[in-house]
């Protein structure tokens, strides 16, 4: 596929950015990572590319969806077809692709009981990577993650909102998920929100760049499409210090609106999808993402590169092969024109237009 670098705001008029010269921190927003197998070099065709590409990024961000198996895991809170759990080896797949800060915010965080979001957090912690977005105590879950580079701080604050289950969310006591609740009326919670608010200002103080991170299942009856109290929502992160708000849960692309020249990415679709659902299960969008490469300077997002990749529904031994299954690949040329011409059709409801040639956003 083309390759061809940032295009920044303004570089078209031939205007000199206030921040030439400065040194550029370069973040890659991944899809979620469901994975639940940590696949060898040659199960994983896409491997080297996929982490070629990301060693170029200071930081590289997920959602891990799957629990991580340890002494505290709890009873299955869903049925099997649905539990998403793995030993910590899964870890060294997103370790091996350069992945370094992780959000587990989610309504899988809870499929092993509290034990299981101790036990994940721990898992994390002990393979090195920044995690935040669950925890032993509500405060822990609602903190920010740091992950420092050599061009600067990336924190997190990291939150979840729908179909998070009884029990799943986080408390002053109790283990959970830091969640971000809408009442009756459709509104988000007012506590939930300034809780959330008052992380990413906290995170702004000691951090370059800031990432509002939500996981959503509250979806509109087209799943593709980003209902209006989120965008009103990540607005407001905006406001209180994020540079950018990246978002996970329905499983594809989603459009992407641009604020006070911030990205907002609610939906990054799937970096790993090894789900047990049968082929079929799930529509062809669920197996294409994008990687939103983001370049900032001043602490301002000063380009975005969308770079398309594909995942394989079927194991490399067939459709009961799940180890080999919903690897991530860079996309071909062809596939990545037509994921670029989707998410163009969906962004331009919110005014942002991608050059289909090289993935650029144009803002």
């Amino acid at each position: 596929m083309d390759r061809r670098g940032f295009l920044a705001a303004g570089a078209a008029m031939g205007a000199v950015p206030a921040w030439a010269g400065a040194p550029a921190l370069r973040l890659s927003l991944l899809g979620q990572a469901l994975i639940e197998h940590a696949p060898a070099a040659h199960e994983w065709p896409g491997r080297a590319d996929i982490a070629a590409h990301l060693a170029r990024s200071h930081v590289a961000f997920t959602n891990l969806e799957t629990v991580i198996r340890g002494p505290n895991a709890g009873t299955p809170t869903r049925d099997l077809l649905t539990l998403h759990a793995a030993g910590p080896q899964m870890l060294e797949a997103l370790k091996a692709v350069h992945v370094n800060l992780v959000a587990t915010s989610n309504n899988h965080a809870f499929d092993l009981g509290a034990g299981g979001i101790i036990d994940t957090v721990s898992a994390l912690r002990a393979a090195g990577l920044a995690v935040t977005g669950s925890g032993e105590t509500l405060a822990v879950a609602a903190a920010p993650a740091y992950a420092a580079s050599s061009a600067g701080t990336v924190g997190l604050v990291a939150f979840a909102t729908g179909k998070v289950r009884p029990g799943g969310a986080a408390t002053p006591e109790r283990p959970g998920v830091n969640e971000m609740r809408r009442d009756a009326s459709g509104a988000p919670v007012a506590e939930d929100v300034e809780r959330i608010l008052n992380a990413i200002a906290a995170a702004r103080r000691q951090a370059q760049v800031v990432i509002a991170y939500q996981h959503n299942h509250d979806w509109e009856p087209d799943m593709a499409e980003v209902p209006d109290w989120q965008r009103a929502l990540a607005r407001r992160c905006i406001d209180a210090g994020a540079a950018v708000f990246a978002g996970h849960g329905a499983p594809l692309v989603q459009g992407i609106e641009v604020y006070q020249g911030a990205p907002l990415l609610y939906g990054l679709g799937n970096f790993f999808f090894q789900t047990e659902k049968p082929v079929g299960a799930y529509p062809p969008e669920s197996w294409q993402g994008v990687i939103a490469d983001c370049t900032f300077g001043g602490g301002r997002c000063r380009a975005v590169r969308l770079v398309p990749i594909t995942l394989n529904e079927v194991g490399l031994n067939g459709p009961d092969d799940m180890a080999t299954r919903g690897l991530p690949a860079l996309a071909s040329s062809a596939d990545a024109a037509a994921i670029l011409d989707r998410i163009a059709l969906h962004s331009r409801r919110f005014a942002v237009r991608i050059d289909n040639s090289s993935g650029n956003l144009l803002f």
